[in-house]
């Protein structure tokens, strides 16, 4: 196991008490029954500076708070501090543009305590990319809840422009194209994720309509690019209004369907 560093707040293991007293022999010494005040335990693993806060009376402070200037956390909150600071520099300069130096310094800790916890910038960036995927993953699943196929379509749309809208530096990361493996995968496996939902509501679709349903997948995986790229678009642009963005995805995918030839050919000259 990794030793534990404990850079991030200064740890004072000394009391007053601990200190050395006057030179030379005082006539009005304690009487012999009077007890030495006990030195001051070193501090236990478990948060940055050792122990836990005490808040009054001696129970666990409700909050991180603040001694010598330096915020003291616990090691789950300091976790969660450093991936979101490195959430935003990731989003502001990319993976290639960010150091452990400026994530550390935005933290107001030492170097130490970011490769104590994520080993390094590539194990950082690889748990901020496997948190935003599955946050997106799961804003698309959860609002597939059923109803008309249109509906369907619409909820699919406006779960990624909700999630664009809402974790703006998270999508920013997704769509760069990552140096590092994610257990989650990458971006292109996410959208083939999605397409797998939609293809069970084209499947259906094609069956009642007497189209080839094995050619699903293939059609999903258009739809949902489309959705996926309208998004990076609408992201820079901000206009229309997300309902309206997503009332014309679902206008162009709906009614293209609508025209679906079930044998398209080519018009060109081209054949091949």
């Amino acid at each position: 196991m990794r030793r534990r560093f404990q850079h991030d707040v200064g740890v004072n293991g000394s009391s007053a008490d601990s200190r050395g007293g006057h030179h030379g022999t005082r006539t009005d010494a304690a009487p012999a029954t009077a007890q030495a005040r006990p030195r001051a335990a070193a501090p236990a693993a478990g948060t940055d500076d050792g122990g836990p806060d005490r808040g009054a009376g001696g129970g666990p402070a409700p909050t991180a708070r603040r001694r010598g200037g330096r915020v003291r956390m616990t090691g789950k909150q300091r976790r969660e501090q450093l991936l979101e600071i490195g959430r935003t520099v990731f989003a502001e300069r990319g993976y290639d543009g960010t150091s452990v130096e400026e994530i550390a310094e935005r933290a107001g800790v030492s170097k130490p305590v970011v490769y104590e916890h994520f080993g390094g910038k590539e194990g950082l960036y690889a748990v901020v990319v496997d948190r935003e995927m599955q946050l997106l993953l799961d804003m698309v699943t959860g609002a597939l809840t059923g109803g008309h196929s249109r509906e369907l379509l619409e909820q699919a749309a406006f779960a990624l422009m909700d999630y664009i809208d809402t974790s703006t530096d998270g999508f920013r990361i997704l769509v760069r194209d990552s140096p590092v493996a994610q257990s989650t995968g990458t971006f292109a496996s996410l959208i083939s994720d999605i397409a797998t939902q939609v293809e069970d509501i084209l499947g259906l679709e094609f069956k009642s309509r007497g189209f080839d349903a094995r050619l699903a997948p293939m059609y999903s995986q258009m739809l949902v690019g489309m959705v996926a790229l309208t998004g990076q678009w609408w992201l820079e642009v901000r206009k229309p209004d997300k309902a309206t963005v997503a009332a014309h995805l679902v206008n162009l995918a709906w009614h293209g369907l609508e025209g679906l030839e079930r044998h398209p050919r080519l018009v060109g000259e081209r054949k091949g």
